[in-house]
């Protein structure tokens, strides 16, 4: 079945642009011209990936994004302006997995597209046992479930990949290159406004104090790590 993607722009040029692009290189598309017709069609369709516009009529990007987060962790891509530094972060503070600025080419389109959807698929690769324990958090690797005292709590894909690349390496510190080249693909390595955003979304969920964190903590200079947890 082929991967289906809804693209939710108000400009008619836009959306022709980002359908016949992505119908090139195979992918169902499906669209909608605002946040509310996005909820909609979202509901009745399986959709794969979402590319967004954050300015809309009726309900913008940010918000959309903010409801569907309630209820999916579907990836989604924000469309900003470019040079909209504040949009970018605010649309990564609300769920959002990758940005694309306008304009924008081809090229750029589909590699974004391919690595967000790269990343919404969870490694195989690596054994574990089935439960992983740090301190107040427990994850089920079964089920890519995580529970902070016991209560599930709602991580976006890309949130999850970069838990576990924290679990796979405790109490080793990995630098901010090596955490966006492993989780969101090599040609980020320089964005560290994703990944800064990334991990403090992470601690907000994750902490008890996201200001003194003890599941994700930086080490200044170097990188993040998830320390080892000491024994009674």
């Amino acid at each position: 079945m082929a991967t289906k993607i809804l693209i939710v722009d108000d400009e008619p040029r836009y959306l022709r642009l980002l359908e016949a692009n992505l119908r090139t290189e195979g992918y169902d598309v499906v669209s909608a011209s605002d946040g509310l017709q996005a909820i909609d069609v979202f509901t009745n369709e399986q959709v794969n990936l979402i590319i967004m516009d954050v300015m809309m009529p009726n309900l913008d990007g940010f918000e959309t994004c903010q409801r569907i987060r309630q209820f999916s962790n579907v990836p989604i891509i924000i469309l900003t302006a470019k040079g909209e530094e504040q949009d970018r972060v605010r649309g990564l503070d609300v769920g959002a997995d990758d940005y694309i600025a306008k304009p924008f080419s081809a090229t750029e389109l589909l590699a974004r597209v391919r690595a967000v959807l790269r990343r919404s698929q969870v490694s195989k690769d690596v054994s574990h046992d089935r439960f992983f324990l740090h301190e107040n958090l427990k994850i089920d690797f079964a089920r890519a479930e995580v529970y902070r005292d016991n209560q599930l709590i709602f991580l976006s894909a890309t949130e999850y990949r970069l838990l576990l690349q924290f679990t796979q390496h405790v109490g080793v510190v990995m630098s901010a290159e090596d955490l966006l080249a492993s989780i969101w693909g090599p040609e980020y390595r320089n964005d560290k406004e994703i990944l800064w955003v990334s991990i403090a979304r992470l601690r907000q969920k994750l902490e008890d104090d996201p200001h003194a964190p003890k599941h994700v903590v930086t080490r200044s200079g170097l990188g993040y790590l998830m320390p080892p947890v000491e024994a009674d």
